[in-house]
């Protein structure tokens, strides 16, 4: 007898039905075909075990299994359910005349129970696209793909509730989640706070502007001056996600199994890989290529502490996802996109010993020592860098201030009210939706400069010897501070400080 069921591989951030074809006829044999990689051909020890402990068999007769499209390649093994499922109809051992309207997918256990699998909500969209009825997972990932509305999404903890639901012994209830109930209901805010920071207002202010316009920036300072701590309370200024990005951020992180029993992700990711990562580590790939930090941190904040003790090769792998904020990971029978839209926040010590030309400093660095540290980090990769400051140690005067500093949420109302004006300014653009986005037309159209604004630049292009990126970068930041200060056109006075906020293009720190 032959019957169809159905699972899903996830390649990307998408998913692809599979059709389990099984044929049960006469003879001997177990044969799994269609590209199963090796987790997936070891499945029949655990189907076999996992029937019999539950009252099933595996039957003794010549089972084919094909996995279509077979020229796919298969892994993992979520598949045991699907073809658990489909071993049981094509035996006659269950009755289920409307297998094919459910898309089936988990690991078993040799007892019977299922472990979770990745790329639950990919899968639960591409069922709801393709017409499915409804979707039989484990209980640990069906939050996740409850997101999905108008798709019956079955929570799961044992193989026999899958056999009872089709034999109609027992009615299975589906997940349902009010995807914006639960997306608004739970906002709040992290637990870091701009009101713990003592003194630091310049870079404050820097923070506000690169979280008004999705800027990236970089500290660079001695240590124990509150490079870490800044970089820390960044997201609590973010503005908060909308229902669109947070699908797409949960989908990644639902695609590397980074959802733990949880729904719909509604905090903006905040990632800190360590400096030994690898490239593969921070762009994604590998044999079986899955997202890496950048596409991790999408829709929020990718952390590089001690940005030169990171490999010269790991910083330059990200020039390209900088610009063009999605990553395109090529194998040689498949290309896979991720996405990877963040904003960079690096912080550095200016030298070896964290100390530069300081007399009061336990150890100086002379300026030769200085730049050879400094040039680990590539000018291409420091061009895309909008904002670069330099942030001094807080004088203890400071340190012993009882009053309170402004709190996030009173610097968040700004950067929202900014973001606000920007997501009004590019409506008509798909794909770009704050200042950080634009292009070089874009530029060109939103920061028309005066004469004298034109001037200041012209002096500092020709002084600090400034790339066209750099101009362009000057040029957005510019348009972050005047949404800030709600000025349709940009000024002098924008300019000036943005232009400030270029510190390692000026004389005495790259030579």
């Amino acid at each position: 007898m032959l019957v169809k069921v159905y699972g899903s591989a996830v390649f990307g951030v998408e998913a692809t039905t599979i059709t389990v074809e099984v044929n049960i006829d006469k003879g001997i044999g177990y044969h799994l075909v269609g590209l199963p990689d090796n987790a997936i051909k070891e499945s029949s020890y655990r189907i076999a075990a996992a029937l019999k402990n539950n009252g099933y068999q595996l039957p003794g007769k010549k089972i084919t299994i094909n996995m279509a499209p077979a020229d796919l390649r298969k892994e993992g093994s979520a598949y045991d359910l699907t073809l658990a499922i489909g071993i049981l109809v094509a035996s006659g051992q269950i009755k289920a005349d409307d297998v094919d309207r459910y898309i089936i997918m988990g690991e078993l256990s040799l007892d019977g129970s299922l472990q979770p699998i990745k790329g639950a909500l990919s899968i639960a969209i591409k069922a709801k696209e393709e017409g499915y009825k409804g979707f039989f997972l484990p209980n640990q990932n069906v939050k996740e793909a409850a997101i999905v509305a108008g798709l019956e999404v079955y929570g799961i903890e044992n193989v026999t509730q899958v056999i009872d639901f089709f034999e109609g012994k027992n009615a299975l209830t589906p997940t349902e989640i009010n995807t914006r109930e639960e997306f608004y209901k739970t906002l709040d805010f992290p637990e870091y706070d701009f009101s713990d920071v003592k003194g630091q207002e310049s870079i404050k202010r820097c923070m506000e502007i690169a979280a008004a316009g999705g800027h990236n920036i970089i500290l660079i300072g001695p240590p124990g001056s509150g490079k870490t701590m800044l970089a820390k309370r960044l997201p609590s200024i973010l503005p908060p996600m909308t229902l669109r990005e947070a699908l797409e951020t949960t989908k990644i992180h639902s695609v590397a199994g980074k959802i733990k029993e949880a729904g719909l992700m509604n905090q903006r990711p905040f990632r800190s890989p360590h400096h030994t990562a690898s490239s593969v580590s921070l762009v994604g790939g590998g044999s079986y290529p899955q997202p890496g930090e950048i596409s991790l941190s999408h829709n929020g904040v990718l952390f590089l502490d001690e940005l030169p003790e990171f490999k010269r090769e790991v910083l330059e792998v990200m020039r390209q996802p900088l610009e063009d904020r999605e990553v395109t990971i090529s194998r040689a029978k498949f290309t896979i996109t991720y996405p990877a839209s963040f904003m960079l926040v690096a912080s550095m010590n200016p030298s070896p010993s964290g100390y530069f030309m300081d007399p009061h400093a336990p150890v100086s660095s002379s300026p030769a020592e200085m730049q050879r540290y400094l040039s680990k980090i590539s000018g291409p990769l420091l061009d895309r860098i909008d904002i670069h400051i330099e942030v001094t140690p807080v004088p203890f005067e400071k340190l012993t201030e009882t009053r309170k500093a402004e709190s996030s949420v009173e610097i968040r109302k700004r950067v929202i009210k900014a973001r606000e004006i920007q997501s009004k300014r590019f409506e008509s653009l798909e794909h770009i939706h704050y200042n950080a986005q634009m292009g070089t037309k874009l530029i060109r159209e939103y920061c028309v400069l005066d004469e004298a604004s034109l001037h200041l630049l012209k002096t500092a292009m020709e002084r600090l010897t400034l790339s066209a990126r750099a101009y362009d970068r000057i040029l957005k930041v510019a348009r972050t501070i005047a949404d800030l200060e709600d000025s349709e056109h940009v000024n002098s006075n924008h300019i000036a400080e943005a232009i400030q906020y270029r510190s390692l293009d000026r004389d005495g720190w790259l030579g």
